[in-house]
């Protein structure tokens, strides 16, 4: 063969290979996904998930974007501004009960992480503790609500106990400076808020306590489940593959995340990934990555009708779907 033949054979063969390229980068389906919040140590597993190449492998280009709130993130994949987002239980609950066309594909925590935070001076480690406290809330915050059926649960009159209406971004402070006893926040955020500031927090869960509700949630559209099935399994894949190896390597999950914000804590970021790890179960679930329990969505249901105000007759499968865990 001389040597013009297999120059043209080597060009042909490399310009078929940009071209097969070319088609695999076409073939990947441009997906987003909303965050309930800034990025922190419960958002770890995407962005590892994303640097390992588990979503590329299902064929997927994953946008991870930063959430203001879980019902926030609701409203915008509602609205199909993303095609997937990370949200609480009962914000996708309360949305959808309201029309709104959404539905869990996938559980993240079958546990909340929603508690009763302080520092652990104040020796609050038992719900009947919290009689003669005072508790830094938020307007219209839902763990209020649900702190009355802890205090159902537990004997606990809520009426010798003081809410501290503040905001947000002022809880720690609050009882950092021992304007209130205690907050309600999260066992892997405000909790480590306060370590980080070199405190000794505590944290009495309401998962421990008889007010347990299903945590955090992947939902999309139904529109999205009905139109692109194979998408939404796919997705789901990759999410379970990044969350659970994410949890044989911590640490270098954590510093993928760290590669988009550099100037976070690592130490507070593996903190809190490791108490999203607990979460996963529930005592209905056990080492099932995705799966809902049917007894955990519908004591979410009741909690939420009892002392949340949910209005619906609808059963839980209308909230969630297994359908496309572990297939």
């Amino acid at each position: 063969m001389s040597i013009q033949r297999w120059t043209k054979r080597l060009q042909a063969v490399l310009v078929g290979a940009a071209l097969a390229l070319g088609a695999a980068a076409q073939a990947q389906d441009k997906v987003s996904l909303r965050l309930n919040w800034y990025l922190g140590g419960l958002h770890v597993p995407f962005y590892y998930g994303k640097e390992r190449g588990f979503y590329a492998a299902e064929k997927i280009d994953l946008t991870i974007n930063e959430g203001r709130g879980s019902a926030n993130t609701v409203q915008v994949v509602a609205a199909g501004s993303d095609t997937f987002g990370l949200a609480d239980s009962s914000s996708v609950i309360s949305t959808a009960a309201r029309g709104a066309d959404v539905k869990s594909v996938m559980t993240v925590l079958s546990s909340t992480g929603f508690s009763v935070v302080s520092l652990a001076s104040a020796g609050i480690r038992t719900p009947k503790d919290l009689e003669g406290k005072r508790l830094a809330v938020s307007p219209g915050d839902p763990l209020a609500q649900l702190l009355r059926a802890v205090a159902a649960v537990n004997n606990v009159d809520m009426n010798k106990i003081s809410l501290v209406q503040v905001d947000p971004a002022a809880k720690v402070v609050t009882v950092l400076e021992k304007r209130a006893d205690a907050l309600l926040g999260g066992a892997d955020d405000q909790f480590f808020l306060i370590k980080y500031r070199g405190f000794e927090p505590a944290a009495l869960r309401f998962a421990d306590h008889g007010g347990n509700i299903v945590g955090m949630t992947i939902l999309t559209k139904g529109d999205v489940i009905k139109s692109n099935p194979d998408l939404v399994r796919r997705f789901v894949r990759a999410t379970i593959r990044s969350w659970d190896e994410a949890k044989k390597n911590p640490g270098a999950a954590v510093d993928a995340a760290m590669k988009v914000k550099p100037d976070l804590n690592r130490q507070s970021m593996l903190d809190q990934l490791q108490v999203d790890f607990e979460l996963m179960d529930s005592k209905n679930v056990k080492g099932r990555t995705g799966f809902g329990a049917q007894a955990d969505w519908e004591q979410t249901l009741n909690l939420l009708k009892q002392y949340r105000g949910l209005e619906t007759n609808l059963p839980w499968t209308a909230f969630h779907t297994n359908e496309f865990v572990g297939q």
